[in-house]
């Protein structure tokens, strides 16, 4: 998918801003969006997930922690833009301190960076695996917060930190909690290694790239018994960390200094995993074979965001929501040469 964002409203024609993990999937899309509507982005990446032919043209980069905002930062920029952060769940249960030293204390680093070069704007990349297993679907931001795993936990201590930081030292920042991120956005997609998140999954299989899609209970108290979750296209994603930042602007903004607004991002609508799979034999024209497998541990049956403090606080509105739109631009970023990464060894409904 190509153009321009769609709904934004950025706070200045032409501001400056930083995107820590800008060689990743979501923080690559966002610098695009940036660029595109008329701002200066520089990209900080270290390349231990991102890779540096995914940082669109028009960007500075520098290669490096976020750690190593220091550096980068001076009064000239209006904000920043946080992606830069490790987030595999399995990885996260057999490395937590991988998990700790990077996520919380890179970010600790970068808000004390923000604080000493007047910088005062922060949109944080969430997730909505700070709420674990919720009680009610949809998912409203004032859900139990209850992570289930270090990666999940690592991103609530930095949303908590945030918002002391806001209260403490007049920081405006907005944390948003993504669900499924998915899609791709012209030359922009997913290409983790190891691959953990069912759409890419699935259109390995339709490549002929992976034998069979395994498919993680078939007994949930679902339409069709598998999990269901709530798909978001990435390109929507980026639409609101525009909004987002230009909700935090200093003529009238409905974030003002002081203030963390957390929101969560997602379709509002749920996909079971069978739907998906079936989207993509149509959607590709191949056959996608299935195997099942037992149910794995701390699987919700379903994971479905409420996405309306976004709508009303930041004017946001998803207008990609066809699960057939969001697979169509997954695949054709999966035949391009830069989509394939090497499979990996595990596949479910992420």
């Amino acid at each position: 998918m190509n153009g321009s964002t769609q709904g934004t409203s950025p706070a200045r024609q032409s501001g400056k801003y930083l995107v820590t993990g800008g060689a990743g999937y979501v923080g690559s899309v966002v610098a695009a969006h940036l660029l595109e509507a008329g701002h200066t982005v520089t990209v900080l990446d270290d390349l231990s997930t991102g890779f540096r032919a995914a940082v669109p043209e028009g960007a500075a980069f520098v290669e490096g922690r976020v750690q190593d905002a220091a550096r980068v930062l001076d009064p000239a920029y209006d904000g920043v833009l946080h992606f830069a952060a490790y987030s595999q769940v399995g990885e996260s249960v057999q490395d937590p301190g991988k998990y700790w030293r990077n996520n919380v204390g890179g970010s600790m680093e970068l808000l004390d960076a923000m604080r000493e070069s007047g910088v005062r704007r922060l949109v944080f990349s969430s997730t909505a695996a700070t709420y674990g297993e919720p009680p009610v679907v949809p998912i409203r931001e004032d859900a139990p917060e209850a992570p289930t795993n270090p990666y999940g936990a690592s991103k609530l201590a930095v949303d908590h930190m945030i918002g002391a930081e806001c209260r403490a030292h007049g920081l405006a920042a907005v944390s948003l909690r993504y669900f499924n991120v998915a899609g791709a956005y012209g030359s922009h997609g997913e290409r983790h290694d190891p691959e953990s998140h069912l759409i890419p999954l699935v259109l390995q299989v339709a490549q002929g790239r992976r034998e069979a899609i395994s498919v993680y209970g078939e007994d949930y108290p679902t339409p069709d018994g598998t999990c269901v979750r709530d798909y978001i296209h990435v390109a929507d994603l980026a639409d609101a960390h525009l909004l987002a930042m230009a909700a935090m602007s200093e003529d009238g903004g409905r974030v003002p200094s002081g203030t963390h607004l957390v929101c969560n991002l997602g379709n509002g609508n749920g996909f079971s995993v069978r739907e998906v799979v079936e989207t993509v034999r149509k959607v590709t024209g191949h056959p996608v074979p299935e195997t099942a497998a037992p149910r794995r541990e701390g699987d919700p049956a379903q994971l479905v965001a409420s996405a309306q403090r976004a709508v009303r606080e930041l004017g946001w509105r998803p207008s990609r929501t066809d699960l057939a739109e969001i697979v169509q631009d997954a695949w054709d970023f999966a035949q391009r040469p830069s989509g394939r990464s090497a499979p990996g060894s595990g596949a479910g409904a992420v």
